[in-house]
C-alpha cells in the first residue's frame, strides 16, 4: 500500500479487474493493482447491477484472485449493504474480507458518513481505497449509470467527497465517470493518487474492467478502449469445435488413448 500511495504525481498506476485465478495470473505481471470489483456481479454472474452482489461472492472471488497473484496489490470491493450502516459494520465486513481472502486492501464507494468509516478502518489496520463520481452501487437512486459533475452542485459534491476520503486516510481514490477538468481538479486537490475510469489521462493511474478491455461484450461504455477481440475469438473457436464434433472429426487419433503393448 505505501508504494502505491507514493506514486502520486509519478509513474502511472496500472490497474485492471480480476475475478478468477487464471485471469489474475495472466494480468499479474503487467499491473500494479488487481481490483476484485463488485462488477463481477454483472460480468460473471449476469446481474443487472452490482446491488445484488454479496459479501460471500466477493470473498470467493477474492480468494481465487489471491491464488493467481504474486506481485500486484489485490483490492476487494466492499459490496452494497456491508459498510454503509456504520463504521463498526464496515470494520466487521472488511476484517472478514481480509482475513478470509488474504487481500491487502478494500474499496468503498462514497456515501453519507464514508469519511468517518475510512478513518475508522485505516486506524485499525485496514487500507482503504475511496471511490467518487459515478457510483455503481447507487444506480437505483441515481437513475442508472450516469456521468457525474455536469452541474455545479455535482462538481462540488464530488470534490468534497474526494477531499474527505483523502483526509480520512484513503491511500488512493478511484474517480469514475466525470468530466476531464473535474477529474484533474480532484487529482490536484488530494494527496492520495487518483485512479481514473472514464475520467482523465492526467489521473495518477487508470483502471478498466478487464472483460470490457478484452472485447468480451458486444457493448462497452464510452470510456473503454478495446485492446482485444476475445468475443470473436471465442465464438470462432467454439463454432469450429462444434463443427468437428458433429462431423466426427473430433476426437481424432491424436486425442485418443491406445492400449500399450509389449
Amino acid at each position: 500500500m505505501p508504494s502505491i500511495r507514493a506514486r502520486k504525481g509519478g509513474e502511472k498506476i496500472v490497474c485492471l479487474t480480476a475475478y478468477t485465478a487464471p485471469m489474475a495470473a495472466l494480468l499479474d505481471p503487467h499491473v500494479d493493482l488487481l481490483l476484485v470489483g463488485d462488477s463481477l456481479g454483472m460480468v460473471i454472474h449476469g446481474l443487472p447491477t452490482t446491488v445484488g452482489v454479496t459479501l460471500e461472492m466477493m470473498i470467493m472471488h477474492g480468494q481465487a484472485v489471491m491464488r493467481g497473484s504474486t506481485k500486484a496489490l489485490v483490492v476487494v470491493d466492499m459490496p452494497f449493504g456491508t459498510y454503509e450502516a456504520s463504521p463498526q459494520q464496515a470494520h466487521e465486513s472488511a476484517a472478514r474480507i481480509m482475513r478470509e481472502t488474504g487481500c491487502q486492501a478494500v474499496k468503498v464507494e462514497a456515501c453519507e458518513g464514508i469519511a468517518e468509516t475510512i478513518a475508522f478502518l485505516s486506524n485499525r489496520g485496514i487500507p482503504v481505497i475511496g471511490h467518487v463520481g459515478l457510483r455503481p452501487q447507487a444506480a437505483n437512486v441515481e437513475g442508472g449509470f450516469l456521468a457525474k459533475g455536469r452541474t455545479v452542485a455535482e462538481r462540488e459534491r464530488v470534490l468534497a467527497e474526494a477531499r474527505a476520503a483523502d483526509e480520512a486516510g484513503a491511500f488512493a481514490i478511484v474517480v469514475e465517470g466525470v468530466a476531464r477538468d473535474l477529474a484533474d481538479e480532484v487529482t490536484a486537490s488530494v494527496g492520495a493518487p487518483t485512479i481514473g475510469i472514464g475520467a482523465s489521462p492526467d489521473c495518477d493511474g487508470q483502471v478498466l474492467v478487464t472483460d470490457d478491455m478484452l472485447g468480451l461484450f458486444d457493448w462497452t461504455p464510452k470510456f473503454v478502449r478495446r485492446y482485444g477481440a476475445m468475443r470473436e475469438l471465442v465464438s470462432t473457436a467454439v463454432a469450429a469445435y462444434a463443427s468437428d464434433v458433429r462431423s466426427g472429426a473430433f476426437p481424432g487419433k491424436a486425442e485418443l488413448y491406445a492400449l500399450k503393448t509389449g
